[in-house]
């Protein structure tokens, strides 16, 4: 961001209304991508405004009058200046992310959690599994944050849930979340590659969202997206590397009844084309009905 445009703001802002309207002027004119929580230039503004001055994150119309202190003001044209100038996505300046009512800790360790599964974990996966009280094993495979695994252990109360990473920087955040909120009983963080180091444990649910962009997807990411780490997005030249591995695997890991919940990201089509053998049930979340596939144990296995 040019310093003269720095040196007005710092001059005339007073209000958070002001502030609010030249983030979105300068959000725009710089045209950020948007994509890790927010969805358009007025949305994230708002969000590290009322997050840089400490204020409740969904009461923005009390506030927009009230006039910053000069310190108060120098931060908020810091964030708005860090987000323009290095394109570095919201979840990584404030150290947060948000599904749902679940706050998690969040940096440059992990990708920035915005899984649809966690939409069907609120649901505790209903109607596909019966009696959500009954569950005693979970797996998170490619926990990155953990916040999948989390999201299980609430949903699943009875229980124990394991999340394997290949990253140990990544498992090092999901730790710090399993540990805010108070879950290191029942959830085991074990560095593997996907099943690897699983041995023979089964397990009434497996969850996951693997990497699954293709390389021509890849060589075209928005400044945004190349600060998450590349082996969290990366999968190969169609996107499916890590699919195939899960469900060539998954079966043995399944217990009798167990079911397999996978996000592919938009390869629908070159999942079908590549299994037309499986079964696949495509899930119905708020995108629609072509990102998340559930498979049972029987389907996988026969």
């Amino acid at each position: 961001m040019e310093e003269n445009i720095l040196a007005e703001a710092r001059a005339r802002l007073e209000t958070v209304r002001d502030c609010l309207r030249f983030a979105v002027s300068q959000f725009n004119r710089s045209g950020l991508f948007f994509g890790h929580g927010s969805e358009t230039a007025y949305d994230e503004a708002a969000y590290l405004i009322l997050h840089t001055l400490h204020l409740p994150p969904d009461r923005l119309d009390p506030f927009l009058d009230a006039r910053l202190t000069r310190p108060e003001l120098g931060e908020v044209l810091n964030i708005i200046e860090n987000r323009v100038e290095h394109r570095v996505p919201a979840a990584y300046l404030t150290h947060e992310a948000w599904l749902g009512d679940f706050r998690f800790y969040v940096d440059e360790r992990v990708i920035v959690p915005r899984s649809f599964i966690a939409e069907l974990l609120r649901e505790r996966l209903a109607p596909w599994v019966d009696e959500p009280e009954n569950v005693a094993q979970v797996l998170d495979l490619c926990t990155g944050s953990g916040c999948l695994a989390i999201l299980a252990a609430h949903a699943f109360p009875n229980a124990e849930v394991d999340a394997t990473d290949l990253s140990p920087a990544a498992l090092d955040v999901a730790q710090r979340n399993v540990g805010d909120y108070g879950l290191e009983d029942r959830i085991h963080l074990i560095e593997s590659d996907l099943f690897a180091k699983l041995g023979d444990r089964q397990y009434d649910i497996i969850v996951s969202n693997p990497p699954y962009v293709d390389a021509q997807s890849m060589s075209a990411l928005p400044p945004e997206y190349r600060h998450e780490p590349a082996l969290a997005l990366g999968s190969g030249a169609d996107g499916l590397d890590a699919t195939r591995i899960i469900l060539r695997d998954a079966a043995r890991h399944l217990a009798p009844g167990g079911v397999l919940i996978v996000e592919i990201g938009h390869n629908r089509a070159a999942l079908e084309a590549a299994c037309p053998e499986l079964p696949f049930t495509w899930l119905d979340v708020t995108a629609g009905d072509e990102y998340v596939f559930l498979l049972h144990r029987e389907d996988i296995g026969r």
